[in-house]
């Protein structure tokens, strides 16, 4: 097997509305392995499939039976592989490009049912509400329990303009939440920016597409002739981002980082699945690219000072650059603990049009860390006291979703993390006056972890001066 692109692309699961991301290969054949096949299983599901079809109480088409067989094995591995019909390859292949349908929402499996990762900002999802870790437990009139992750994202797509009620269960709510939402045309605007201050530049990233490295090239050449010269420090935010692809990430990474030095690497069984991906146009260059987007950006972006900002909504893509840029020592990570997912899904394309998600490999940081069900530790951890995160709510990590993939390095000892900077207490011990308001939009004047962001940049400034 050959893949069209050597770089493919990496997620967490499905968006509802958009597809996960993944390797991208030409075809699922691959030479015969020696292990010979397991007769008595063989006739034990041959036997299930008779006994169906003779006893079920209705008639089941064999094609039917055949199809729910492939999703019950595919996606019975871990939370990321799934079988993919040809209507949900198309709209996996369409989704990567920015612009889909649906309601925005970056969503998991758990235990037969479905939980939230992230909304995706500007969406109907985001904008009625809805949270990291809440459990959907109902489509309209349809509950959850029972449908695989793909029919349940199918349900969730629809006509731009239809509407759709999801009822929510969201940890410390009495009773379940109803939202109606109207399905809209997604477009999402993977990066944002502005000057946060006179002198400092603030990128946000929301999700890693195909032209995200060209898009925050774009971005930073703007910040410095809006600033009329180099920046004295740059956040880059990737709260709630919850990856993309990998091209992306490795673009991303490379506008920071020297040239040729390490990004990524990562391990399988499968020769197509080890690579070592770092700061070089042609590990980040899409086939379609005609120069390097990198190339023009002044030197000063190499060097300046740089924080990024990261959460529990901060995955796959997002932690491959938070943990490039923290291994090299080129940024300063602040935030809190990412969501970890350490793993490399494979697009393998099938005869009839569909494919199949298969989780092919782990990625490794280029100091060799697996951040699978770990996540990126912040080098300074700061809580957003408008969050719920910060009463201890649950939030929904790789480590709760079920069957996930271990860490292969988990004998190592995992950095612990270091208290969390918060505001003024209350005066009782312990606790943190939080309000109860909605929380601060990212990016805004009322942002708290971006303030100490800056506080940050600023106390650099000042020092580097001295």
């Amino acid at each position: 097997m050959r893949l069209i692109e050597k770089v493919g692309l990496v997620s967490i699961g499905l968006v509802a509305g958009v597809a996960a991301s993944l390797h991208l290969a030409a075809n699922a054949d691959k030479e015969s392995l020696a292990t010979p096949l397991p007769i008595e299983e063989l006739r034990a599901f041959s036997e299930v499939f008779g006994r169906i079809k003779s006893d079920y109480v209705e008639p089941v088409s064999d094609k039917k039976l055949i199809n729910e067989a492939i999703k019950g094995m595919v996606s019975g591995l871990d939370p990321h592989s799934d079988y993919l019909d040809p209507e949900a390859f198309k709209e996996l292949q369409v989704g990567t490009q920015g612009e889909f349908g649906g309601l925005g929402i970056e969503v998991g499996m758990e235990d037969g049912l479905v939980k939230v990762v992230s909304p995706i900002e500007d969406t109907p999802a985001f904008q009625a509400g809805i949270k990291s870790g809440d459990l959907i437990v109902k489509l309209d009139d349809t509950l959850v329990k029972g449908l695989t992750l793909n029919d349940a994202v199918k349900r969730m797509r629809g006509k731009p303009g239809s509407k759709i009620v999801l009822t929510i269960v969201r940890k410390d709510e009495p009773k379940p939440l109803v939202f109606t939402l109207n399905r809209a045309v997604i477009k999402v605007q993977s990066v944002k920016s502005k000057l946060a201050d006179s002198g400092y530049g603030y990128v946000r990233i929301t999700q890693f597409q195909e032209h995200t490295g060209e898009n925050l090239a774009a971005a930073l050449s703007n910040l410095i002739k809006q600033n009329q010269g180099d920046l004295k420090g740059l956040v880059l935010d990737l709260r709630n981002d919850p990856g993309g692809l990998l091209t992306g990430a490795v673009g991303v990474s490379a506008a920071f980082l020297a040239q040729d030095a390490l990004v990524v690497y990562t391990e399988g069984r499968t020769e197509d699945a080890k690579m070592r991906l770092s700061a070089t146009p042609s590990n980040y260059l899409r086939g379609e690219a005609k120069s390097d987007y990198l190339k023009d950006l002044p030197a000063s972006i190499k060097t300046v000072p740089l924080v990024v900002l990261v959460n529990g909504g901060s995955a796959s893509a997002s932690e491959i650059v938070a943990g490039a840029l923290q291994d090299h020592k080129r940024a300063v990570i602040m935030g809190t603990q990412t969501f970890g997912k350490g793993s490399v899904q494979t697009v393998l394309p099938l005869n009839n049009n569909a494919a199949i998600k298969l989780t092919t490999a782990r990625y490794y940081t280029p100091g060799g860390r697996s951040i699978q069900a770990k996540g990126i530790v912040p080098d300074i951890v700061v809580e957003d006291p408008s969050s719920p995160d910060s009463e201890g709510n649950f939030r929904l990590r790789e480590a709760d979703l079920d069957k996930h993939l271990v860490n292969d390095k988990d004998s190592d000892k995992a950095a612990t993390p270091a208290p969390a900077n918060t505001p003024a207490s209350n005066g009782e011990s312990g606790k943190t006056t939080t309000p109860k308001s909605k929380p601060a939009e990212f990016g805004s004047k009322n942002d708290y972890q971006l303030n100490q962001a800056l506080n940050l940049l600023k106390g650099m400034q000042i020092l580097q001066g001295k």
